[in-house]
């Protein structure tokens, strides 16, 4: 269950980070209070997953489903770049996210 937990808490990390964009410089007041909600919710549930996982472990892959996620999210929502190189990279934290699944 703590993975569960930690992996939602990672889909809502890339939830905000995307809403950061919505906000406009927190101009705009529906995404702003989406974005906050989903902020504060992100780090509720980490605060849940690391009471049964390991800390350095469960914000290193939080940290990594939001990177890979935001960035893929930016690719498709926003045309940012999806070179080779770049896409290897977030391949490599893939495996990264993977291998720390793997040891805890």
């Amino acid at each position: 269950m703590p993975w569960i937990i930690l992996f939602l808490a990672g889909l809502l990390e890339i939830t905000w980070a995307v809403g950061l964009k919505y906000t406009e410089g927190f101009s705009r007041p529906l995404p702003t209070a989406l974005t906050v909600v989903a902020m504060v919710a992100s780090v509720v549930l980490l605060g849940l997953a690391v009471r049964h996982l390991p800390v350095g472990t469960a914000y290193a892959v939080w940290t990594g489903i939001g990177a890979v996620g935001t960035a893929i999210c930016g690719i498709l929502l926003f045309g940012d770049a999806a070179t080779p190189a770049r896409l290897a990279c977030l391949g490599l934290v893939v495996v990264g996210i993977i291998g720390l699944k793997l040891v805890s």
